[in-house]
């Protein structure tokens, strides 16, 4: 298309300067073999001297001036050669005028002719016009040339310009033709140029693709000693470098998941032999002194951590190893919220923590791992008990066609900028010079999302330093089916609400909410599920 572009400016150019200097040259010729005709008609058509004039007759005196314009018209139209015509009028006798060939005298316009009546002696004027021709000839375009001969002769030169025109239009079809094939003859060398060009440049794409894909072994083929034969052998080497390296990483994780399992797996015998002589010594601990009883205490509680954190790192061992299966079955996610409630309760009571739990009215069943999805809710509702720093913890349930939520809200801390992915690494504190307070392993929120993950599900965190966080687990109701949206929202709506009257200044009611019912020991529930607190 450029050179298209190009060539069709180049052939306009062209023709506009071939057309104007072939018609300038045409014109210019024309004029000077008027000029050269007014000269030679002045000699013949000089009238008689006044004497002899007046001794002719009246009717011998016009003949005369007949023939001097007969003439005058027979010796230019022999000089002609027939390549134009000439017209001449005498003024003084209305309708004596001769012409040469077959030209129409109204091929002269009336306006040309009144100029030539006013301008001077042997001026030259002109005007393109349509040349008429007497019979059936077709018209032609011309120009025609006229001057003021002796005071009362007018002497016009009719030039035809159609072998001007059919020269300019076979220029015109070459120049077209040479273009055309210009043009082919581009195309044809910049796809070939592309060809050379493009076509290593794709095939190293192509191979990069499949690199990227996990096919190490891709490589290019090495074709000359050009350019692009130094970017495949460079490819080449970059490729098996990155081949290597990703071995040796493999192998690096592979080892260290297998110390892993191996260690933890080692572990529990002899765990299982300080465990029972720890149980005993716990049972026994009113017989001993203050001190005695009190490490017995502590080595109970630092022992039932080691255990927890033993069994998190067996199972996020086979999360490593792609080991980690589901046990599916249909069930009703309120239970499962309810049961990890259940399991939180003591925890909450000791930190002064009340749960508030928002819970639809009707079923929201989903095909889950029961037991994953309620060690996700333990983990964060621990996780909330001990940052919340004793407010209380909101939880709600949404569903919809495609989908169910579960959000835990805390009023605690909250997380800065950026540390929303960064919670769910593991043994990650936001904060580190702050103790664990409930015996956490640090290993929750990571196996958490693991567990989500291998729902097809999404694990997602919300913080701001003061108003608390929120954490969201969405699932996909159907197991195996695509997760394209959550019931939930990831920000409290309280929070946008805020958000939303300082930038508007215009305060907005919030929805209703259900009647708030006491359940349990320090549990809320409210029966809409789609309502919210207004702080």
């Amino acid at each position: 298309m450029l050179s298209m572009a190009v060539v069709v400016v180049l052939g306009v150019f062209l023709m506009q300067s071939i057309t104007a200097s072939v018609l300038q040259g045409a014109v210019q010729s024309a004029r000077e073999e008027a000029r050269a005709n007014v000269t030679t008609a002045i000699g013949y058509l000089t009238p008689p001297s006044p004497d002899l004039t007046d001794a002719l007759p009246d009717g011998d005196a016009e003949g005369e001036a007949g023939d001097l314009v007969g003439e005058a018209v027979d010796a230019l139209g022999d000089r002609s050669g027939g390549r134009y015509d000439i017209v001449t009028f005498n003024e003084s006798k209305v309708g004596q005028a001769r012409a040469t060939g077959a030209i129409d005298w109204s091929s002269v316009p009336d306006a040309l002719r009144a100029k030539v009546q006013r301008s001077e002696e042997g001026v030259l004027v002109e005007q393109n016009t349509k040349l008429r021709y007497l019979g059936d000839r077709q018209r032609v375009s011309g120009i025609v040339i006229g001057a003021r001969v002796n005071g009362t002769y007018e002497i016009y030169h009719l030039f035809p310009l159609g072998e001007v025109e059919t020269t300019l239009l076979a220029v015109q079809r070459i120049v077209i033709g040479a273009g055309a094939a210009l043009v082919l003859l581009l195309a044809g060398i910049a796809s070939l140029v592309t060809r050379q060009v493009v076509t290593p440049v794709r095939l190293a794409r192509q191979a990069a693709e499949r690199l990227a894909a996990g096919r190490l072994e891709e490589r290019l083929k090495v074709r000359g000693e050009d350019d692009l034969a130094r970017l495949a052998a460079s490819f080449n080497e970059m490729a098996s470098n990155l081949a290597l390296k990703i071995h040796q990483l493999e192998e690096l994780s592979q080892v260290q998941r297998q110390f892993v399992s191996d260690v933890s797996h080692e572990l529990r015998t002899p765990l299982t032999t300080v465990r029972m002589a720890a149980d005993l010594l716990y049972e026994s601990r009113e017989d001993f002194d203050p001190a005695a009883a009190r490490s017995a205490e502590l080595m109970q509680n630092q022992l039932e951590r080691f255990e927890s954190m033993l069994a998190d790192l067996l199972e996020i061992s086979r999360h490593d190893a792609g080991a980690a299966t589901l046990d599916l079955e249909p069930a009703d996610m309120r239970d499962v919220v309810l049961r990890a409630i259940g399991d939180s309760e003591a925890l909450a009571e000791r930190q002064s923590t009340r749960f508030e739990l928002r819970l639809p009215s009707e079923p929201c069943v989903a095909e889950v791992d029961s037991r994953r999805v309620e060690r996700i809710l333990r983990n964060l509702l621990f996780n909330a008990i001990e940052h919340g720093e004793g407010r209380d913890i909101v939880v709600t349930l949404g569903a919809d066609r495609d989908a169910v939520a579960v959000a835990v809200r805390d009023h605690g801390v909250g997380l800065k900028p950026g540390e929303e992915m960064m919670v769910f690494d593991r043994f990650w504190r936001a904060d580190p010079s702050r103790a664990r307070t409930i015996g956490g392993t640090g290993l929750g929120l990571a196996i958490s999302r693991e567990d989500a993950m291998l729902h097809g599900g999404w694990l997602q965190a919300w913080g701001s330093p003061g108003e608390g966080s929120q954490f969201r687990l969405s699932l996909p109701r159907a197991a195996g089916a695509p997760l394209r949206g959550s019931p939930l929202p990831l920000v409290p709506p309280e929070v946008e609400m805020r958000r939303s009257w300082r930038g508007h200044g215009t305060p907005v009611l919030a929805p209703a909410i259900g009647v708030i019912a006491e359940v349990g020991i320090g549990v809320r529930e409210t029966s809409d599920a789609g309502g919210f607190d207004v702080p």
